[in-house]
């Protein structure tokens, strides 16, 4: 796969690397911040729950909250002794995690598992807290954003799953077994601004842009 990078010539660490400073994911996450730091501007005193995040994310925000509950599926990180978060292995769309200041999700609606998954992690999300930002990626952006591939996301399954065997620059690594790469793509459903109304009806929706195109829908309350 390293031959593609070769023969075009991309580097692919300065598109989808949220750590590399310049990098498109790099200046995407700083203008998110922005705006987050603004709508939450008590966040440093807040107590959140993160559905769906990482430890080395918060690591890395500009800001951290006063105490952060990690939940997802697995971790593959070391819980480091830190005195201000906690990973929680467990289903987000369970729920009875509590009740926080704020409830923090990026990108994880879109990997639930279906209409009434997204619904019951909207009603998780409402339960656990008063306040909330839950971000998604657009389905109607032309570039679908874990395999970084131009309308791959409207592509048919199967052209889909050839792409996901072999495309090596975006999010996910390619999955050469054919099995594999087919529940990789099904495991991913972008949704619609109707949709995410649906999911969050009392919710502000923020729609992030770039070139003043829709890339991820936002809601905010």
């Amino acid at each position: 796969m390293a031959y593609f990078g070769r023969m075009w010539n991309i580097d692919k660490g300065r598109v989808i690397d949220p750590c590399r400073v310049g990098s498109t994911s790099y200046r995407a996450r700083q203008r998110r911040w922005q705006v987050f730091r603004h709508r939450f501007p008590e966040f440093a005193r807040m107590k959140v729950l993160d559905l769906g995040g990482t430890l080395a994310y918060w690591k890395l925000a500009p800001v951290r909250p006063s105490h952060v509950t990690i939940v997802n599926l697995d971790h593959d990180e070391k819980q480091d002794d830190v005195p201000w978060a906690k990973n929680l292995t467990a289903d987000a769309c369970s729920g009875g995690f509590g009740r926080f200041d704020l409830v923090v999700s990026n990108s994880l609606l879109e990997h639930v598992g279906g209409h009434l998954q997204r619904k019951r992690l909207g009603e998780v999300v409402r339960e656990a807290s008063a306040h909330h930002w839950v971000q998604t990626p657009y389905r109607y952006f032309p570039v679908e954003p874990h395999w970084v591939f131009p309308a791959f996301h409207w592509l048919p399954f199967r052209a889909r799953v050839g792409i996901a065997r072999r495309w090596p620059f975006g999010h996910i690594e390619p999955e050469p077994d054919n099995v594999r790469a087919a529940e990789v793509v099904a495991s991913v459903e972008l949704v619609s601004i109707t949709e995410m109304r649906l999911y969050f009806p009392n919710s502000e929706l923020w729609l992030e842009r770039i070139s003043g195109l829709p890339k991820s829908l936002v809601a905010i309350r």
